[in-house]
């Protein structure tokens, strides 16, 4: 899972994705370069009416579930949902994606580099992942729009898509181990990174097109290593 990352500032976004427009720039973004859950940052998505234009939104970082009464997303009883990583195994059946993914709601997210626990050391030490060619990640995500039925404020919002990293050659060994569980039943998770010609797919093809660009990245993509104290 990946609970916090660093968006690039809006232009670096708006030059390398191209962007056609922008839309829904809340007043009360503050346009964070270190994104945490419930964190107000951009995402982009196709736009409407054009098939191959892409827009740059600004929505929470947390999906919220339609039957949830606040931005904070809520269980139907009320208890707290996390909800800034979808584990794309379930998505399709899940009460809170399954409308985004089947109406093909997908998004691109925009990170210059995320952070995840590493526990070899017995402790967790964070480790930051960049690309290797200097590039931003574009990670996989889905999006929504939720209406506060007090105010009618109309809410975007996203979330990240994850996949199984057990065997991963670095992913894997993110994430504190269940010493319960083998090695290969960990669950241990990763963010899906796109790259550039796989970009317009993601966001305008089809559910069985989208489905093939569901993979991680090879470990030679990356850049990664521990955080500097």
């Amino acid at each position: 899972m990946c609970t916090r990352y660093i968006s690039p500032e809006q232009r670096e976004i708006e030059a390398f994705w191209k962007i056609d427009r922008t839309s829904n720039q809340r007043k009360d973004w503050e346009n964070l370069l270190t994104v945490f859950p419930l964190s107000l940052a951009s995402f982009i998505r196709r736009a409407d009416d054009v098939e191959y234009a892409r827009e740059l939104a600004v929505g929470q970082w947390g999906m919220i579930p339609p039957w949830s009464k606040t931005s904070i997303p809520l269980t139907a009883r009320g208890t707290r949902l996390s909800t800034v990583n979808a584990r794309t195994e379930g998505m399709e059946k899940s009460p809170t994606y399954k409308e985004a993914w089947s109406r093909g709601k997908r998004c691109i997210i925009p990170a210059a580099s995320f952070d995840e626990p590493n526990w070899e050391t017995g402790k967790n030490v964070w480790w930051r992942f960049r690309r290797a060619d200097g590039a931003p990640w574009g990670l996989a995500g889905l999006w929504n729009t939720w209406t506060d039925n007090e105010t009618g404020e109309v809410w975007d919002n996203y979330t990240m898509l994850t996949l199984n990293a057990d065997g991963h050659p670095l992913m894997g060994r993110m994430h504190k181990p269940d010493p319960k569980l083998p090695p290969d039943r960990q669950d241990k998770r990763s963010v899906i990174p796109l790259e550039v010609h796989e970009f317009d797919l993601w966001l305008a093809g089809t559910i069985e097109e989208a489905k093939k660009l569901l993979k991680l990245a090879p470990i030679e993509a990356f850049d990664a290593g521990p955080i500097a104290a």
